[in-house]
């Protein structure tokens, strides 16, 4: 059931605390509250809700808010609602009308929260800021019967569009063939103590040797430098130990007989994440066994980690390391805004989705940008002929002999350049952290297990960057036009006088 009040809140003067102190007006949330198209969000929010049934839902500005003061100050769960609790501005933030001293909800709420506003829900938030944003009318230049012409006849195409492709790192265990078959020998082995037990102890237990395959991992794990005779015989080993331990779980689950004084047990022995783990641990055991005949370091899809299988490794070739595991976001900077248009767990060339990003720009903005900013790996032959066809110049190195350049394109092939850092400025943004670089709300280090969670909590991490510059742009427009009042430009006068 949904349940909105619109956002035409009462003034941070009218808020009525249990302390006898009047707030301040110029509190960076009270500001942050009076720029954000709450109605907008609020309206994404809920399409994906039911409106008559079920209980009421939690308020979309509580909890987009809360997503916002969570991410925005690097907090857990837990401190994000303890935050709240304590701070009235924050509550004001919150569309709340008086001081609550109680928490506004569980912090175990966040896990629903991010299940529900997923990477197309914040991509939703970040097309309506970035409309918001290209809605201002800044005039950067006096009007006059001369260039008002100029302004009416304004070219098909207009704005700038940025591409390039990074990776979200997923923090996870550097993977390795050795660990990989380790965790997967130490989980089999779990489940086949839990299955011996369920059978009522009867027989004898499956021997697993763990101690034995311990030592045996351990003997290599240890060594600084490893051997590849040696480090190939304890991938052999290790994939023996847990082939035995599958082949032993399944006559086990085959034969599995509730006894008559465990009737409480009849239902099947492994619970659903057991279940998935253990496909999991088969596959890995396939794609190692796979590499090991074939004596090759790669195969199709290949799982990286037992607990997170959705995760790929991604070779990027930068310098700190050629592989990176996460997802691959395709990533465009609209007018400053960043946006992800393609989100994928599995490695692809970004060359392939530059017509993609083209169309999505039109379809935002209702027209083709004047120039798109790319690297090379985008200026394919196929992809310059379709801009050509659309108007639209790239700003890639032409093909054939270079010809002759005037001044004036010199110039903006080397400023459009350096507009090409502007997108590895807004990854960098990202991933060391847009207010205290703290561990647990960078791109490059996401903490999540589940794979929704992931994709909504980088999709919320770039829907802050978004909001911290329409943030900074909106007081941009708002000292601008205050510039030409009479009233501003005196207090400037006297401040300068002083």
């Amino acid at each position: 059931m949904i349940q909105y009040t619109p956002t035409s809140q009462l003034l941070i003067q009218e808020f009525k605390t249990p302390f006898q102190l009047e707030l301040d007006a110029n509190n960076r949330w009270v500001k942050l509250s009076q720029i954000i198209p709450w109605d907008d969000l609020a309206g994404i929010y809920y399409s994906g809700l039911e409106s008559n049934t079920g209980r009421a839902a939690l308020g979309a500005r509580i909890a987009i808010g809360a997503m916002i003061i969570k991410h925005r100050l690097n907090l857990s769960d837990r401190e994000t609602v303890a935050t709240i609790q304590e701070n009235p501005y924050m509550q004001y933030f919150l569309g709340l009308d008086t001081f609550n001293p109680e928490p506004l909800f569980d912090p175990s709420l966040f896990v629903n929260l991010r299940k529900r506003m997923g990477a197309d829900v914040f991509d939703r938030f970040n097309q309506t800021i970035i409309k918001k944003a290209a809605q201002r009318d800044i005039p950067t230049k006096p009007i006059t019967p001369k260039n008002k012409l100029e302004e009416t006849d304004q070219p098909t195409n207009r704005g700038k569009l940025q591409l390039d492709a990074t990776v979200a790192d997923i923090y996870i265990k550097y993977p390795t063939d050795l660990d990989l078959l380790n965790s997967s020998r130490e989980k089999t082995e779990q489940f086949i103590d839990k299955l011996y037990d369920k059978l009522g102890k009867v027989g004898t237990k499956p021997r697993t040797y763990r101690k034995v395959a311990r030592k045996n991992y351990l003997n290599v794990a240890k060594k600084k430098n490893k051997r590849r005779k040696e480090l190939r015989r304890a991938i052999r080993l290790q994939l023996n130990y847990v082939k035995r331990n599958v082949g032993y779980l399944d006559k086990m689950l085959d034969s599995f007989v509730v006894p008559a004084n465990r009737q409480e047990d009849r239902a099947f022995p492994l619970s659903r994440k057991e279940q998935r783990y253990l496909w999991v641990i088969r596959e890995v055991h396939r794609q190692q066994q796979e590499m090991f005949d074939e004596k090759k370091h790669q195969c199709a899809d290949r799982i990286v980690s037992i607990h997170q299988p959705y995760v790929r490794p991604i070779v990027r070739g930068k310098a700190k390391g050629k592989v990176e595991f996460g997802p691959k976001l395709g990533m465009s900077l609209d007018n400053g805004y960043t946006r992800i248009n393609t989100f994928s767990w599995d490695a692809y060339n970004e060359g392939g989705d530059l017509i993609a990003h083209v169309q999505e720009y039109k379809k935002l903005h209702g027209h083709y940008p004047e120039a798109v900013i790319v690297d090379r790996i985008y200026a394919t032959l196929e992809n310059r002929k379709w801009l050509k066809d659309k108007e639209i110049r790239i700003t890639a190195k032409p093909l054939g002999r270079p010809g002759p350049e005037t001044g004036e394109q010199a110039r903006l092939r080397r400023q459009e350049q350096r507009e090409r850092n502007q997108i590895e400025g807004k990854f960098g943004q990202a991933k060391n952290g847009y207010a205290n670089a703290c561990l647990w709300h960078r791109l490059n280090q996401v903490r999540t297990r589940l794979k929704a969670t992931a994709e909504s909590w980088i999709g919320c991490i770039i829907f802050i960057t978004n909001l911290i510059k329409w943030q900074k742009d909106y007081f941009i427009v708002l000292i601008f036009f205050n510039l030409k009042q009479p009233t501003f430009l005196i207090g400037i006068i006297r401040i300068g006088g002083q």
